[in-house]
């Protein structure tokens, strides 16, 4: 087929193990999905209302690649999140087909242009402009899901220059990753190549320029990178 434009390179994800790629076809995240960061946020605690926003998928970075510090903020915020990758999907999921769905498991950073987002927030305005932004989504290397042990007491934490900022557990999730897939499922129809983050932990704190971070899903994956 012919373009008028060149297509853009399909972002991926290497995988560990492999000489293979994931390639990423959307973006999905879930909000307030830990009870301790939605109080540190001043937000209710909903654990019946997933609620849901988007990036990108060219907004992914990988291979431990400098994450460029963005523009038009002042207060650029860090997320640790359990990423799942999918590689399968459907309609109206069952927690079973939402289980099998999952090809793979990475840690990322949910970046966050917070003093935007408290902007929107405070018009009531949407807030796509403080999570949608370039190099928002730096992820790790995927491990595969049947190589991967994820458990209640999975450990989740972020060092910043050698600092911890933050430390959760997969089981202090209101919603569990199947329960997020089954969720997703009835808002849209998932497909092979989405990443699903989900939710990020108390401490989420400002970064500056020449940081290093150290994301761990632990015994699982790791993503190390600096703020440029």
């Amino acid at each position: 087929m012919d373009y008028a434009i060149t297509p853009p390179v399909v972002p991926s994800l290497p995988i560990l193990g492999s000489e293979l790629r994931f390639p990423v076809r959307r973006v999905f995240c879930i909000g307030r999905n830990y009870a301790d960061h939605a109080k540190e946020m001043g937000a209710a605690v909903e654990p019946g209302r997933p609620m849901f926003f988007c990036k990108p998928a060219d907004a992914v970075v990988t291979d431990g690649a400098d994450v460029p510090y963005p523009s038009a903020t002042q207060e650029l915020h860090h997320e640790v999140e359990m990423v799942a990758a999918l590689g399968a999907g459907g309609r109206d999921l069952t927690p079973a087909q939402a289980r099998a769905a999952v090809f793979g498991y990475a840690v990322g950073l949910d970046l966050t242009r917070r003093d935007l987002q408290a902007q929107a927030k405070a018009k009531g305005h949407p807030w796509d402009v403080a999570k949608g932004f370039d190099h928002s989504a730096p992820v790790s290397a995927l491990r595969r899901a049947d190589e991967a042990v994820i458990g209640a007491d999975t450990g989740l934490r972020l060092t910043v220059n050698g600092e911890l900022r933050q430390h959760g557990r997969l089981g202090d999730m209101l919603h569990d990753l199947p329960a997020i897939l089954v969720a997703l499922s009835t808002l849209f129809e998932l497909k092979a190549g989405d990443l699903v983050f989900t939710g990020t932990p108390a401490g989420v704190a400002a970064l500056q320029r020449g940081d290093l971070f150290h994301a761990e899903l632990e015994g699982v994956a790791e993503l190390r990178g600096r703020i440029a």
